[in-house]
């Protein structure tokens, strides 16, 4: 018999080091709380519309097309993928810009705000492309175990180059004034989990993703990419146990034996194996799974720790169109600074958050009934707030909505047939989320490689950590790698002789 790995959970981090480990032919157990595989990207169907749950942005497609190449497969093997154009809309106080995919076009998008923009637009992402191609291809396939691992000769050489030192507001500051060029260059990093000030410039590869690499959109929702890496490791042997919560891990004389899991109505099962991985919240495998003195890390180190946004998400029916709405739309018309500030300084519920707006029905109309529109709303705000009730979200749903209304020029309140909630309480009921963070720990230099919560146990040897609270960080495409980065270490610590 082979040697025998269970992962616990089966979100994009999970499902990847399951299918790694199998490819290498071990024998792959996956036990996953929920009744379908997912995780965080779980799908939502009810009254014929048809929701993800989590992510909503497709980038960074050489990460997926890597993904299923390293198992002789294809993308197109699995979904069909459509380049968005516009790549997205943002309003501003004072009306809307699309933002093209074409780069000609975003050029003169640019030059149309500030002259002679286009021209550093393209030198900034001549910058970003270096980022991207060292960031994608080398540092995030660094387990972060070794300071030893960055003494890479092309790494070390590119150390100014990569802009590790230089924070994110400063470089995007040597290349725009205009403030709604500044926004949107800094947006991306709003997810990070620091304000543009506090982020490294290393992370303009995000713009590289974002204006380069484009925004694609998977027919049929993002969930297409859970079904067909679900798929794929099925194919491979896989072996998956659906509405099973994990409960402990058995250690004993230095290894963790496996685990126990317990279904529904309480029966409870023990799952042996050689090596554990665990795919679920990392902070919750320490603190809830593990006996006390096997964890790697103390409560007050977690609560030192620095965290992404949490967020307010709403999945929404419509019974008629929305005329003119993209499929991504960013609604920045009111103060970037104060809600930044909000999440990542005051940690208070904000006043007048920005949010963002997917309508997957405007590019795929399966997502709703004929003649339906589906929208999905999402608030970013502080992780670990409390006070996440009915009321508060009812309030925010109005707030958004009215603004949204004024854009549009077009009711919506009278027309919403569906409507569900989801926010920090959920998150943390649902995911056994760390503060009920959606989008895990900020990407910060002091929260960089090794100095991440290790990936790998430092008392139980056979216990290994993937997701977004470990290495490389939080994002669909950092959870693919992972899961590889963390089966890979598996592998070499426990090679056949």
């Amino acid at each position: 018999m082979g040697k025998k790995v269970v992962v616990i959970g089966s979100g994009f981090a999970g499902l990847s080091a399951a299918s790694f480990m199998a490819k290498a032919g071990w024998e792959v157990t996956v036990v996953e709380k929920h009744d379908t595989p997912g995780g965080r990207a779980r799908q939502l169907k009810a009254d014929g519309f048809t929701f993800d749950m989590g992510p909503s942005w497709y980038w960074m497609p050489d990460v997926f097309e890597r993904y299923f190449q390293s198992f002789g497969k294809k993308i197109s093997d699995y979904y069909q993928l459509v380049r968005l154009d516009p790549s997205y809309r943002v309003y501003y106080p004072d009306g809307p810009m699309d933002v093209p995919a074409e780069m000609d076009l975003l050029k003169k998008m640019f030059d149309s705000l500030e002259p002679g923009s286009g021209a550093r637009l393209e030198k900034f992402l001549a910058e970003a492309k270096y980022k991207y191609e060292t960031g994608i291809q080398k540092l995030v396939f660094k387990p972060g175990l070794s300071l030893s691992e960055f003494m890479d000769i092309d790494l070390l050489k590119g150390l100014l180059k990569l802009d590790v030192f230089q924070s994110m507001k400063k470089h995007v500051a040597k290349y725009f004034s205009h403030p709604k060029l500044v926004e949107l260059v800094e947006f991306p990093v709003l997810f990070l989990g620091a304000l543009p000030e506090k982020t490294p410039a290393l992370y303009s590869l995000m713009n590289y993703a974002d204006m380069v690499g484009g925004t694609w959109f998977p027919m049929g929702g993002m969930y297409e990419i859970v079904k067909a890496m679900h798929s794929l490791a099925a194919q491979l042997g896989v072996q998956f146990h659906f509405g099973q919560t994990v409960t402990s891990i058995a250690a004993e004389k230095g290894m963790a034996k496996g685990i126990t899991a317990a279904d529904a109505l309480g029966q409870e099962r023990i799952y042996e194996a050689d090596v554990v991985i665990g795919a679920a919240d990392y902070h919750h495998i320490e603190t809830k799974l593990l006996p006390p003195g096997y964890r790697n890390y103390t409560d007050a180190y977690w609560e030192k720790r620095v965290m992404a946004p949490g967020c307010i998400l709403y999945y929404v029916g419509l019974n008629k169109k929305l005329e003119g709405i993209r499929h991504h739309s960013l609604f920045f018309d009111s103060s970037f600074a104060i809600h930044g500030e909000e999440i990542y300084k005051t940690h208070q519920w904000p006043e007048d958050p920005l949010f963002y707006v997917s309508a997957t029905s405007v590019t795929d109309p399966s997502a709703a009934p004929e003649g339906c529109e589906n929208l999905f709303l999402l608030i970013p705000v502080a992780a670990g707030l409390q006070g996440d009730d009915e009321k508060m979200r009812e309030r925010y749903f109005d707030l958004i909505i009215k603004r949204m209304e004024k854009h549009f020029g077009q009711t919506i309140r009278d027309s919403v047939v569906y409507q569900k909630s989801f926010s920090v309480s959920d998150f943390i009921n649902e995911y056994h989320s760390f503060k009920g963070n959606a989008y895990g720990l900020a990407n910060t230099l002091r929260q960089t490689a090794v100095l991440k919560p290790s990936c790998r146990n430092r008392k139980l040897p056979n216990l290994f950590y993937t997701g977004q609270l470990t290495v490389p960080g939080p994002g669909v495409p950092p959870s693919l790698i992972s899961g590889e980065v963390v089966a890979g270490e598996v592998l070499k610590a426990f090679a056949e002789n």
